[in-house]
């Protein structure tokens, strides 16, 4: 035990692994997760080369391009770190977010293939040599709908608990999605339908795999 009763991380994890409904969805969607990143360089190489349409955004057209790629990237890996430690303590947050965050990429990729978009005029090329990872090293621009960037702060959002967390979360969420269109990366639909549709699997998935209950046995 920590100083204030609170497991530790090595409590924390044997006993998510001793118990056989925590340790089932730890290891079947760590498999599931690794399997879909590894799959996305594939898909994204895929979808850079097809043709899409261009949207006519009211929003973009009013907004003058700048590069921001630093100030999004420092953003989203400093909330990634910070979901990534309350994870340490607590399991079941990482099944949270590993099994929302497969059925998001599962629903994004579904999108992005009958959603044929062409990137928006004036469009700067984000730079971050980690999440290259996972666009193969190519400079993806068709990934559009819906935003990837705005998902995963709503998913790291939701799974928060504490309220601090949860008031830094939700001024990252806002940050990014102004900062995206200011760097003309996506189209207003792409950001704006992020929240809702990341809330909605959200739900689904709690329900489904009835994850309240392992957080409330946890308690």
């Amino acid at each position: 035990m920590t100083e204030l009763g609170t497991p530790s991380i090595k409590q924390a994890w044997i006993a998510a692994l001793q118990s056989p409904k925590k340790r089932d969805k730890l290891l079947i969607g760590s498999f599931i997760v690794a399997i879909i990143l590894s799959s996305l360089p594939i898909f994204f190489s895929y979808i850079q080369k097809r043709r899409g349409i261009v949207l006519n955004d009211w929003v973009l057209a009013h907004l003058s391009a700048y590069d921001v790629s630093i100030v999004i990237f420092t953003i989203i890996w400093g909330m990634a770190t910070l979901i990534f430690i309350r994870a340490l303590y607590n399991p079941v947050i990482y099944i949270n977010y590993v099994w929302t965050l497969i059925f998001i990429n599962i629903t994004r990729m579904l999108t992005i293939t009958f959603i044929a978009l062409d990137p928006p005029r004036g469009l700067i090329h984000l730079t971050d040599p980690l999440t290259g990872i996972f666009y193969g090293h190519n400079v993806i621009t068709r990934d559009l709908f819906f935003s990837g960037h705005t998902s995963t702060l709503v998913l790291i959002f939701l799974c928060l608990e504490k309220r601090n967390d949860k008031i830094l979360g939700f001024i990252s969420i806002i940050a990014v999605m102004i900062l995206l269109l200011v760097q003309h990366i996506h189209y207003t639909i792409d950001v704006v339908a992020a929240p809702i549709i990341v809330y909605m699997i959200f739900l689904m998935v709690r329900k489904l795999l009835k994850l309240d209950t392992l957080k409330n046995n946890e308690n």
